[in-house]
């Protein structure tokens, strides 16, 4: 079955074009022209990755990118006409996977999104075990599924790839740039911020299991397992 993806741009000629190189890569194609229309498209159709313009009529990227992460896991890659760091960790904060700065090419953007849903989709096999635990939480691999004292905790795409790599690693140093590398790949334009964001995040919904993430000065990250 074709994955499908949901571009929302204002500009027709850009969205059009995007549509295209999608569409011939074999991917099936959703439009939205505002966030609005994005959001009824999205509740009402099964949607495996959304690209999500910032700057749009009706409702903002940023607001379109906080109600979908209300409920929904689905990949979201933010573009953005603006180079403006602080943007772009905002729309981490909200939950965003990727940006994309204006302008860009369309390969570019292709190859983020087949990133973003080769691992989300689960077409590579998982390495070693299938599922990684800890004293008090559960990673599941194959259903993209963590629980933290038997009860489901919800995680962005990015917020579970940082979390089963550094648990892989468990006991290792980390740096952000090897997390960088193996989120995003090595023509990521963001720095050491983008990761602290996430790692942040990430920290809220573990709860008592947030302090098994160790902050490493001037070195990165490291996962201990809890006495």
């Amino acid at each position: 079955m074709k994955e499908t993806i949901l571009i929302v741009e204002d500009e027709d000629i850009l969205r059009e074009i995007n549509k295209d190189y999608f569409v011939d890569a074999g991917y099936k194609v959703l439009e939205a022209k505002n966030g609005k229309e994005a959001l009824t498209l999205f509740g009402s159709l099964a949607v495996d990755l959304v690209i999500l313009d910032v700057m749009m009529p009706e409702l903002d990227g940023w607001s379109v990118c906080k109600k979908i992460r209300e409920n929904s896991t689905v990949p979201i890659i933010m573009l953005t006409a603006r180079s403006d760091e602080e943007d772009t960790l905002l729309g981490f904060e909200l939950g965003a996977d990727d940006y994309v700065t204006k302008p860009f090419s369309p390969r570019v953007l292709l190859a983020r999104a087949k990133r973003l849903l080769t691992s989300q989709g689960g077409h590579s096999v998982p390495e070693n075990n299938e599922v990684l635990t800890s004293k008090h939480l559960e990673v599941d691999l194959r259903s993209h599924s963590v629980k933290v004292e038997d009860e489901y905790i919800t995680l962005t795409h990015t917020e579970f790839e940082i979390l089963t790599y550094l648990m892989k690693n468990k006991n290792i140093v980390v740096s952000r740039e090897q997390l960088i590398i193996k989120i995003w790949g090595y023509d990521f334009a963001g720095d050491d911020r983008t990761i602290n964001t996430h790692i942040r995040n990430l920290r809220h919904k573990l709860g008592k299991c947030a302090n098994q993430i160790k902050t490493i000065v001037r070195a990165g990250y490291k996962f201990e397992e809890l006495e």
